[in-house]
């Protein structure tokens, strides 16, 4: 199996999570692709000043490979810089937030995993 961004969702949702501006989500898999085992396997999107609130997990946990831009990563009570290249883990029972904090698109995948 394969798709094509012709056959993807995409989805700009606003406030996601209480954060400023909007996320842009484009679904590379559906839940129903994954067998139900990941809640989200997306690339997302932060234009310049949209932050994603910050929001717990509970029975899943999530990871976010950056793609592209810079930002703050908010994991509990700790905040991190991030750019292309890191990779942000949330366990189960947590909670994290990310802001784009640049001047240009801050883009990852994200992966939410059932447990």
């Amino acid at each position: 199996m394969m798709t094509s961004p012709d056959e993807r969702t995409v989805e700009t949702v606003e406030h996601m999570a209480g954060g400023e501006g909007h996320v842009i989500i484009d679904h590379l898999l559906t839940t129903e692709q994954l067998n139900g085992k990941c809640g989200l396997y997306a690339k997302v999107t932060l234009e310049p000043g949209c932050t994603l609130g910050v929001h717990e997990h509970h029975g899943e946990t999530e990871t976010y490979y950056l793609l592209s831009g810079e930002g703050m990563y908010y994991d509990n009570d700790k905040s991190y810089p991030v750019k292309a290249g890191d990779v942000t883990f949330c366990e189960d029972g947590g909670c994290h937030g990310l802001d784009n904090t640049g001047d240009t698109d801050l883009t990852f995948v994200a992966l939410i995993i059932k447990g």
